[in-house]
């Protein structure tokens, strides 16, 4: 059915927290059709990640009448007649005129009005019984201005004393900021740590996810204007995040401005990777290469591999994948192959493969088609004819893993159980995380804030350990100080001998998927999450509950 055609037969008209009658200004007013409706992350005015993508499916009848399943992890509360009444995941509820629904129990809150009593319905913005279910971009834009205003408003009445909190520019439409990270101040130093969970219980509890973490001391007063390439890197891309200067009073340090350039002030010439952020704009000239795809296949092409890497294949693994063509993923599998042999040749062209799990992959999970919600990639974007060819398994017996589905994002180039190279990152496979290249190559166009970290062999001296938090430790696995050595990457299940060469450190890196990767087979299915399922999970539900 055309969404032009469809009846609506009411709204669900935002509340605030204590005041029925006011808008809590946190979530947008939602259209309901009769049929099938979703009520989901995308109606915040804000992100918040324990509303899940599609948090409950609604099927509205004629007579204004609505069943709710809960879709997501997280359950709801539906007032009606005086009664508070929890709904859990894959539970249903009827909610008629009235009622009222806490999207998260305490938060969240939208009242449910027929047409009778709508008021967008009759305040003249929207007449007639027939409506469109899309505005048109610019008043979409308008109304997303006016909404993140009163939100802020809102959200400066009622955080903590002790919180600020930035919205960072979003110049391009379709944008956001996507990168997971925390830069933890210490008397002695710094901890920074780049993650892919979100701050919510699901992300940490039920999926597989990555976390980098590593200390660094306070600088020398000798060493206050040495920098170094991840300095550079993390600095650059706070500055572009644009957060207002704020006066802190730290143990030891006393008062200081906090802005980009405070985190100067520590030594991260010891940092075993190297930063790889993505910030929104059309960079050209020199910022073409910082970041995106061709902030990656610059620092590679500044790395020397070992010839077992040549043409070797690429892992591609992320939880969402974006509206891709051939063209582009020519381009991103370009940069991803950039890097050079010991002797001097390039690598070469990698042959990407992707990880995505299969509908029975999801199915099976420990959270069953829960767990798909997190894997928000539609019918549209996964099943293009040509990807079909780089479909690969996700397979984790060798970390107890195969249930728990990614919400990880990963990039790999390897050999067997060898690693050329591997990055963690809060990016998915997507134009708006990367970057897409336009003006005959002269301009890189990026959507979204991501950051990741690059895992690469390096050749340094060994030196202790240092730790914010405990005493620094002895060099690496008791090697000499000051001795020179060189880093070997590999994976869990690697069966080499480390002692052959005792001045190279042998990194285990715990990939989460085994490789070489299995190729999809003939039953198997990408998963995409608006398709439907009758296969029932492991909880005996179906997916979606309504159609």
């Amino acid at each position: 059915m055309a969404s032009a055609s469809r009846v609506r037969v009411g709204t669900l008209v935002p509340l605030a927290k204590d005041n029925a009658g006011s808008s809590n200004g946190s979530v947008s007013a939602i259209p309901i059709f009769e049929g099938s409706n979703v009520v989901g992350r995308n109606h915040l005015v804000i992100t918040d990640k324990r509303i899940s993508r599609k948090h409950l499916s609604l099927h509205a009848s004629a007579d204004g009448s609505i069943e709710v399943v809960v879709e997501g992890p997280n359950p709801i509360i539906v007032r009606s007649e005086g009664q508070r009444r929890k709904v859990s995941a894959q539970e249903t509820a009827k909610i008629t005129h009235n009622d009222v629904l806490e999207l998260i129990p305490g938060d969240y809150f939208v009242k449910y009005m027929d047409m009778a009593d709508d008021p967008i319905g009759s305040n003249g913005l929207k007449k007639g019984k027939r409506h469109s279910e899309e505005d048109s971009a610019a008043v979409k834009r308008n109304r997303q201005i006016m909404e993140d205003e009163a939100l802020a408003r809102t959200l400066q009445k009622m955080k903590p004393a002790n919180w600020i909190l930035h919205k960072p520019p979003l110049p391009i439409s379709f944008g956001t900021h996507h990168s997971k990270a925390m830069l933890l101040v210490y008397p002695q130093g710094i901890r920074v740590v780049v993650h892919t969970a979100n701050m919510i219980h699901v992300d940490w509890n039920n999926k597989s996810q990555g976390l980098w973490m590593q200390d660094f001391p306070c600088k020398d007063a000798k060493d206050i204007n040495k920098k170094v390439p991840f300095e550079n890197d993390l600095v650059d891309y706070l500055s572009a995040l644009k957060w207002p200067e704020f006066r802190a009073n730290l143990p030891v340090v006393g008062d200081v401005n906090i802005n980009a350039s405070f985190f100067r002030r520590f030594d991260y010439s010891s940092a075993m990777v190297r930063l790889i952020g993505s910030v929104p704009g059309y960079h050209a000239g020199p910022s073409i290469k910082k970041w995106g795809h061709m902030k990656l296949r610059s620092v590679l092409e500044e790395c020397t591999f070992e010839k077992q890497f040549c043409k070797s294949p690429l892992i591609y693994q992320f939880s969402s994948l974006g509206s891709l063509d051939e063209k582009w993923m020519s381009e991103f599998t370009y940069s991803l192959s950039a890097g050079k042999s010991d002797d001097g040749s390039p690598l070469g062209i990698g042959k990407p493969m992707i990880v995505w799990p299969t509908v029975e992959d999801v199915r099976c999970s420990i959270e069953g088609y829960a767990a798909g919600s997190c894997i928000p990639s539609p019918q549209k974007n996964v099943e293009k004819d040509f990807l079909r060819k780089y479909w690969t398994r996700w397979k984790a017996d060798h970390v107890g893993r195969c249930r728990a589905m990614p919400h990880i994002k990963t990039f790999t180039r390897y050999d067997g159980q060898n690693i050329a190279w591997f990055l963690l990152t809060s990016s998915n496979l997507s134009k708006a995380a990367w970057g897409a290249l336009q003006k005959n190559n002269t301009q890189l166009m990026i959507r979204s804030y991501e950051l990741g970290v690059l895992f690469l062999p390096q050749t340094l001296k060994s030196i202790p350990q240092f730790s914010c938090t405990e005493k620094n430790r002895p060099s690496q696995d008791g090697l000499t100080l000051g001795k020179t050595i060189k880093t070997k990457l590999v994976t869990l299940c690697w069966k080499g001998d480390e002692e052959t060469e005792p001045s190279t450190k042998t990194v285990r890196l715990p990939v989460p998927y085994q490789l070489p990767p299995q190729p999809y087979g003939p039953e198997d299915v990408p998963w995409s999450w608006d398709r439907r399922y009758t296969k029932k999970d492991v909880y005996g539900s179906v997916w979606p509950r309504h159609g």
